[in-house]
């Protein structure tokens, strides 16, 4: 069995909600045809998707051709609105999450939901993951790296941290807005620096922060294996032994104690790599995530970790064990 923990879609058509709230670059889609949309940013070109970005018999063929039996659906991150008012987050958020549920119910034999909310204003945000998980049927959520001004551990996103760990709701973090994006716009920097960055942030933010040693139950899974967290967790170890009067303030736990317990994807593209976060983590805590369907993911679900010397249990573990267990769906 292959559990991909790690895609995004979107509705292809979503309104005009510039016209309505007169304020922002909110994505909508442009010169759709059955294969091909443009989605556009405002009025300036974002990217080209395809169809498998919203149609799901499309992702269900693509699904048996590569062996993935489910996917677990988040909307793409730029579609967060984290910059919006609350009340127009939270509009746009419903959306989302309707047209997720709507897919989920008709195909649940293929697709487990992640909601999104209006972390912006975080009690909106509680309302809507209760709507989420009690009416729509949804596992978790899936939210940023960081809200606006706002890192993971700040004091005013602790209550919707706390309301996820008591509803079940695992928490899936995507970076999204990459630190330094503006300085560095050349060669697809933000997307190959800025992205492993900001997953690190988050980590760090929450562990520093004390959210995991607050919340334990709290299951929360960070993408794109971890981001650069796992190459310099030594670093970030060290700089809390011999700086605990900057790193120790909230926390006094060290950093390298909360491995194992979060997960993160298999989405590191090399096999070093991978063996590296098996000994680090555990392959409990490591779950098959491929950011389908876009082409910095991985373009055959599974392979790297099929292709690897592991025992048949490790595998299991990496391509579909520790999702359900991230999910609280058994294992």
């Amino acid at each position: 069995m292959k559990i991909d923990i790690h895609t995004h879609i979107m509705p292809r058509d979503i309104p005009r909600w510039v016209d309505k709230f007169g304020y922002g670059k909110f994505i909508h889609l442009e010169d759709c045809t059955a294969c091909k949309a443009k989605m556009m940013l405002g009025d300036t070109f974002f990217r080209e998707v395809e169809s498998n970005c919203w149609d799901p018999e499309v992702r269900i063929k693509e699904c048996d051709h590569h062996g993935v039996h489910k996917q677990v659906l988040s909307i793409i991150p730029v579609l967060f609105h984290y910059w919006t008012k609350g009340p127009d987050g939270l509009e746009t958020s419903r959306f989302f999450n309707d047209f997720i549920a709507e897919v989920t119910i008709r195909h649940p034999e293929r697709f487990i939901a992640l909601g999104t909310v209006p972390l912006q204003d975080p009690q909106l945000a509680i309302q809507e993951m209760e709507r989420c998980m009690k009416e729509l049927g949804m596992v978790g959520i899936e939210i940023g790296s960081h809200v606006n001004s706002w890192n993971l551990n700040d004091p005013e996103l602790f209550p919707f941290f706390e309301a996820a760990e008591k509803l079940g709701a695992c928490i899936f973090v995507h970076p999204w807005e990459m630190m330094g994006a503006d300085d560095m716009k050349k060669y697809w920097l933000p997307w190959l620096v800025g992205m492993p960055a900001e997953t690190s942030r988050a980590i760090c933010s929450m562990i520093f922060g004390g959210v995991f040693e607050k919340l334990p139950n709290l299951r929360v899974a960070f993408a794109h294996g971890g981001g650069s967290f796992p190459a310099t967790i030594s670093r970030i170890q060290h700089g809390f032994e011999v700086r605990p009067d900057l790193c120790a303030v909230d926390n006094d736990k060290p950093p390298k104690s909360y491995l194992g317990k979060f997960w993160i994807d298999s989405l590191v593209h090399d096999e070093r790599i991978l063996d590296y976060l098996i000994d680090l983590v555990g392959a409990e805590k490591i779950a098959l995530g491929t950011d389908y369907p876009f082409p910095l993911g991985e373009l055959e679900p599974g392979k790297l970790i099929e292709h690897m010397p592991y025992s048949q249990p490790t595998k299991d573990w990496l391509l579909y064990k520790s999702a359900l267990q991230w999910m609280n769906l058994g294992a």
